[in-house]
């Protein structure tokens, strides 16, 4: 596979856009990074395939690696704390990456064979793709040579990468996202609110209740799906908030109120026990060196 690899890579490269991800491509990403910098990011909903390179992610307590031939695949949103993207050498850092489409995942379901159900599954995995995933991939990175063929193609050519996807050891976690009810359903509920009042105190009594659970029960299945207590995904999509509040030239004061926080003190501590540096200091290193890919899927 490692032709197909390079020969996707140089698709990339052909398109890569250093100031964005996005392509003419509905819902499909490249990047290519030639400095192995940190980034703040969050992860979202989608696949990401690495092509060349490597890719550490810390997700909580969690450092999460992959290189080329792996896909990454999350049914949520992640904050994560820290992204680094590793070179080959001196080839860059090459990826590519598909948001979900809930609708086209559902009406595919439809289509195909039941599967049998499994219990409660994570939120996202790594695994190794097959050929088949690559050369289909590849069909849909294809366009890029042929933008005039996107309004007619690309439905097509994402349906059949999907449809790959599906197959795959990734399958029993993507057909998640078709279900209507079931554990990570309520939990994705959960999570849309959260990300909507970051900058809100969190009543856990509240939250629960949106996502249909008891306290317990919420504590113990958010943790499982996301790999880290509620407060602390709370807790990280403000800090994240902070951040880029802070990389775009907002004082440390205001930005401390502006997430929500009624403590400056506070703020500086948590702050500094994430991230490694107090909101000041980290601010100028923000400013001059991260790379903010904010709902990166590549």
């Amino acid at each position: 596979m490692k032709d197909l690899l390079e020969q996707m890579s140089r698709r990339v490269l052909r398109h890569a856009n250093p100031k964005s991800l996005d392509t003419g491509i509905p819902r499909l990403a490249i990047g290519a990074f030639r400095q192995p910098e940190p980034t703040m990011t969050a992860i979202g909903a989608g696949v990401c395939l690495i092509l060349q390179g490597a890719k550490q992610m810390m997700v909580n307590r969690k450092m999460l690696r992959y290189s080329a031939g792996a896909c990454f695949a999350s049914l949520i949103e992640l904050p994560t704390t820290c992204c680094v993207f590793e070179m080959d050498g001196d080839k860059p850092y090459v990826g590519t990456g598909l948001t979900l489409d809930h609708d086209l995942f559902t009406s595919l379901i439809a289509d195909m064979p039941a599967a049998p159900q499994k219990g409660e599954l994570p939120a996202f995995n790594i695994g190794t793709v097959s050929r088949e995933v690559l050369e289909a991939w590849d069909h849909l990175l294809a366009l890029l040579d042929a933008p005039d063929d996107i309004p007619i193609l690309a439905a097509s050519r994402e349906r059949e990468l999907i449809y790959r996807l599906l197959q795959s050891p990734h399958g029993p976690l993507l057909r998640q996202i078709a279900r209507e009810e079931g554990r990570l359903t309520q939990i994705r509920r959960a999570i849309d609110w959260m990300r909507n009042h970051y900058d809100e105190s969190f009543p856990i009594k509240t939250v629960a209740d949106i996502a249909g659970m008891s306290v317990p029960s919420f504590n113990r299945h958010f943790r499982a799906t996301t790999s880290m207590s509620p407060l602390q995904y709370h807790k990280t999509l403000r800090l994240q908030a902070a951040r880029r509040l802070l990389a775009s030239d907002v004082d440390a004061t205001r930005t401390a109120y502006a997430v929500g926080y009624e403590s400056t003190s506070q703020f500086s501590r948590e702050y500094s026990r994430l991230f490694g540096h107090p909101p000041k200091r980290d601010a100028s290193r923000l400013r001059g060196d991260l790379v903010d890919v904010s709902r990166i899927v590549v």
